[in-house]
């Protein structure tokens, strides 16, 4: 099946319990992206530039309409010590968080890391 396919008609839950096993083409930089290399059954984003689609409003429940690209926008530390990313879709502001990927790009998940440092919310002088 086409993961891209939400439409298509499958159980309740279906994505939960089985395993996205289809290759994809990244709709934003065109990598072609196997199912293989993530480390887990559930491959959710590009594992080069860190985008995703707005396919789901629970996960696994394909029951998202607006079908947009989720922008990998920063990344965050669960309980234990995995990253994760945080995405927003670029159509309707929506936020997911997915856990990172083995064969994720480091040099893309530490340039969203610290992008906040670089530009941060007051005068680096009111530090001191």
């Amino acid at each position: 099946m086409n993961r891209e396919n939400k439409r298509k008609k499958l159980e309740k839950g279906y994505y939960k319990r089985n395993p996205c096993n289809e290759p994809f083409k990244c709709k934003v930089c065109n990598h072609d992206v196997p199912p293989s290399g993530a480390g887990s059954d559930h491959r959710n984003h590009c594992p080069h530039c860190l985008s995703s689609r707005h396919l789901d409003i629970e996960p696994g429940d394909r029951k998202a309409n607006c079908g947009g690209t989720m922008e990998a926008i920063g990344v965050w530390v669960r309980k234990g010590g995995e990253w994760a990313v945080i995405h927003r879709c670029k159509i309707c502001g929506s936020f997911s968080s997915n856990r990172i990927a083995a064969d994720d790009n480091p040099l893309k998940l530490m340039s969203i890391a610290v992008k906040p440092l670089g530009n941060p919310p007051f005068p680096l002088e009111s530090l001191g």
